[in-house]
């Protein structure tokens, strides 16, 4: 006789509760202000991390690295970065019946994009000389990143899946070495972006998690084989 084992896509995924969901939102976002003030303390000459980093990939000429990079560039920021992908995104939370998902999704993209805009206006780092991009005002924390770090923490939140963790730290790591390759950041600016990016997104994870785990959630079933005695 056949039986069946349902399975679902995400419901029984181990989650973080979320109070700690908010403590370690809070943190990075403490973090990525705390970097950022000490850039302000420090001065203008950047941390010698920064000058190593952006001298290396001075010496490092690539066709398809420079492509690749302005592709990201076009991706990250701007109105496709801004706009177009967080709303094919929100499109496909509403397409699946996510409609809180698609709630928190925007906020967490409006939320990033202000604080990252504060950031920048508060400490108004200089960008490196070398820059190959036109970007807007102040160099910490990179826009880009922050953008990529929300998108891959919301949709780790929405979807708490291994693969999807791993798919969002390369894609904020492949953003990061983008952005530096371009020269249009320093090497920090890439870190405090990935903080406040990820900060944001978990804590506005801590007020929607509820109703995004109360959502339905598509299962499978995988047949159990019979076993004859």
């Amino acid at each position: 006789m056949e039986d069946t084992k349902a399975v679902a896509t995400g419901q029984e995924t181990a989650r973080l509760p979320r109070g700690r969901l908010l403590v370690i939102g809070l943190a990075l976002i403490a973090a990525s202000t705390a970097l950022g003030a000490w850039i302000l303390l420090h001065g203008t000459p950047p941390f010698i991390v920064d000058v190593w980093w952006n001298d290396l990939l001075l010496s490092w000429s690539s066709s398809f690295m420079l492509s690749f990079s302005l592709v990201m560039n076009f991706l990250g920021g701007g109105w496709v970065g801004v706009f177009a992908v967080p709303l094919a995104v929100t499109l496909t939370l509403v397409f699946l019946r996510r409609p809180w998902s698609a709630a928190y999704f925007v906020a967490s993209s409006a939320a990033s994009a202000l604080l990252v805009q504060l950031l920048k206006h508060t400490f108004g780092r200089a960008r490196p000389e070398d820059i190959q991009v036109v970007s807007d005002y102040g160099s910490y924390p990179s826009g880009h990143v922050a953008n990529a770090a929300t998108i891959a923490a919301a949709v780790a939140v929405v979807f708490p899946r291994l693969l999807v963790f791993i798919g969002g730290g390369v894609y904020i790591a492949l953003m990061a070495l983008s952005r530096t390759y371009l020269h249009a950041h320093w090497l920090s600016d890439t870190l405090g972006g990935a903080m406040a990016g990820a900060g944001v997104a978990l804590v506005l994870a801590a007020a929607f998690i509820g109703l995004v785990r109360r959502e339905p959630v598509k299962r499978v079933t995988i047949p159990k084989k019979e076993t004859s005695g």
